[in-house]
């Protein structure tokens, strides 16, 4: 039997600021299986970034918290950077505009793996080829904004992965980039998780998108958990009107997916 990374329990999630609010998120039960690709789909505002805020322990002191996160595979909440990995929306505002790609990668590997500086970026140099940046040594010394929006998003994963973590969670990591460079992130993470033998969490509002590489599609509705299932099932036979309005909008099945589906 798969192991569970972690098991989400009559999860909800609400904020002090707007007391007449709908909540966030109102009792989630998921697993999380170790080594699984698991999408988290939904429209805006579904509460699918605030599952991922959660399960990072990322919620702001606003948040009141109801109900537990536990991790079979830890004993103990995860510590963040070395336990897991954050790829967040827009790479540009979670890069550090004055420090170098190759400084802001080597600060994770010196943290977390008990290495020195000059190993460090040894580290880092390594996982900016490992992401396919072009010319990683010119990278090394190169500014955020000295890189394309396609080029930050891999640094933020080579950063997010550096500590060889066991959970790399990735929420709406293609929002801002172009279908073309959408494709090639998500490849790239099919490919890193499979090979780390990594669990991924990664939230996203295209099932098509998801389609492509998830092995089990969790749909979030006005903050609910309404379906959760295999991909195959999910897309096969849809138990929610809601999931079957998703998939007919869009999907065109007709167009073979961005990446091959298949087992972790």
């Amino acid at each position: 039997m798969t192991p569970l990374l972690a098991r989400i329990s009559g999860l909800s999630v609400s904020y002090r600021a707007d007391r007449d609010a709908a909540p966030a998120l109102d009792g989630i039960d998921l697993d999380i299986v170790a080594g699984e690709r698991l999408a988290i789909i939904g429209e805006s505002g579904s509460g699918k970034s605030t599952l991922a805020l959660a399960v990072a322990g990322l919620l702001p002191r606003s948040a009141v918290v109801d109900g537990r996160i536990d991790w079979p595979a830890y004993g103990k909440a995860p510590l963040p950077g070395r336990d897991y990995g954050f790829v967040f929306q827009d790479a540009g505002a979670s890069l550090n505009p004055v420090l170098t790609v190759g400084e802001q990668i080597a600060e994770v590997a010196e943290r977390h793996l008990g290495v020195g500086w000059f190993e460090a970026f040894g580290r880092a140099r390594e996982l900016l080829e490992r992401v396919r940046i072009p010319d990683p040594d010119a990278a090394l010394g190169a500014y955020p904004h000295q890189l394309s929006g396609g080029q930050r998003q891999r640094v933020c994963i080579a950063a997010a992965i550096c500590a060889r973590p066991k959970l790399l969670i990735a929420d709406e990591p293609t929002s801002a980039l172009d279908m073309v460079v959408q494709a090639e992130i998500v490849s790239l993470l099919d490919e890193l998780v499979r090979e780390d033998g990594m669990t991924l969490l990664f939230i996203t509002h295209d099932i098509a998108l998801a389609s492509g590489f998830a092995d089990r599609i969790a749909v979030f509705h006005k903050a609910r958990l309404v379906e959760a299932g295999s991909t195959f099932d999910t897309l096969a036979h849809p138990a929610q009107p809601y999931t079957a309005s998703l998939i007919a909008n869009h999907i065109d099945l007709d167009t073979p997916p961005l990446v091959s589906a298949g087992p972790a």
